[in-house]
């Protein structure tokens, strides 16, 4: 399993952002390989964290290839103050399933 974390300030956001941004949304469900997704506002309030769940890297390279996506991306500066995008494997995901996780769905489990 893929993740992709965008973690951004925003900005004001305008029609064309909530074009893209719907559009961006639609795309990533229509995959085949998306499992979901995840949100988190920072303890200030200041910083969003939304978090995409992939089951395998193609599927994730399909997304970002997408070309609302890449308007987007070029024009981010429009809506957001500042932003940071890690991408990252999972290796485990764990617990005593009292606490489901979309981590859960397509990844090795720990042993």
């Amino acid at each position: 399993m893929w993740l992709a974390q965008f973690m951004f300030t925003p900005g004001d956001y305008d029609a064309e952002f909530h074009r893209l941004n719907d559009a961006i949304d639609a795309f990533a469900e229509s995959l085949e390989g998306f499992v979901g997704a995840e949100r988190w506002l920072s303890p200030d309030g200041k910083t969003q964290n939304s978090i995409y769940y992939w089951r395998d890297r193609q599927s994730l390279g399909e997304f970002s290839r997408f070309p609302e996506h890449l308007v987007a991306k070029k024009n981010y500066q429009r809506w957001y103050h500042s932003y940071q995008v890690v991408i990252s494997e999972v290796s485990a995901s764990y617990g005593d399933s009292s606490v489901p996780h979309l981590s859960q769905q397509a990844s090795p489990q720990h042993d």
